[in-house]
């Protein structure tokens, strides 16, 4: 091999080298959609404790403002931080924070949905575009938490069920914080068993703007997420 052709190789592995060293010193919150406690899959049928026979279609949730506390009372908050999970793309659910740090991680905090500041700016671009289907209007702003499916219990069209959950003017602000408790690695479930096991859907199946039912949601929300 010749000189030049030798310098190549070093080249590329020191590029590979930090392209690995890069990710394994990165700090991420791992997101992990479930029902049940095992992983959720499209089309699948489930039966929720309610003895709710369904199938989830869509799933969409923004998770913004995430912060990383440190047991020396120090906080990371990422810039800009708004993310949108989509059932529709897996990566979505793995969010980088932060390179990794030596100090130990008492807890992550994040909101479940956008706040009143965020909407008041309008229509947004990135995770925040309205083509992503999460923005209603200016004078209602973002969903924060997208649920859909189909379940024999719905005596709609198609037996579909469909779940909007937002709002971010008084009194139905629905956007909600989650404080859990944080590790070397943050995996967190968002299980949607916990969901449907107290929603009636013989009796409840819409919800599709801001509202005294939004908020009940919304507040169901924060019990879906746990650390793994």
């Amino acid at each position: 091999m010749t000189k030049k052709g030798i310098h190549i190789v070093f080249l590329l592995f020191f590029c590979f080298s930090l392209l690995a060293q890069n990710k394994s010193d990165s700090l991420a919150v791992n997101f992990h959609l479930e029902f049940d406690k095992l992983p959720l899959e499209v089309n699948k049928k489930y039966v929720s404790s309610s003895k709710d026979t369904l199938t989830i279609e869509t799933f969409r949730c923004y998770i913004s403002n995430i912060q990383v506390h440190y047991n020396d009372k120090s906080v990371f908050t990422q810039k800009d931080s708004y993310h949108l999970l989509d059932l529709d793309k897996p990566n979505s659910f793995k969010i980088p924070i932060t390179k990794k740090s030596d100090k130990l991680i008492s807890k992550i905090t994040f909101n479940i949905g956008i706040d009143s500041v965020t909407n008041n700016s309008g229509a947004l671009t990135g995770d925040l575009d309205p083509a992503k289907g999460m923005y209603w209007a200016w004078q209602s702003g973002y969903i924060n938490m997208k649920i859909e499916g189909k379940s024999s219990s719905c005596k709609t069209q198609k037996n579909e069920f469909q779940f909007h959950v937002g709002g971010y003017l008084q009194p139905y602000y629905a956007m909600r914080t989650i404080e859990i408790n944080g590790n070397i690695n943050i995996n967190i479930g968002i299980d949607l068993n916990v969901f449907f096991s107290n929603v009636n859907l013989k009796q409840i199946n819409s919800v599709m703007i801001p509202g005294k039912l939004a908020m009940e949601l919304a507040n169901l929300s924060t019990k879906m997420f746990h650390l793994e």
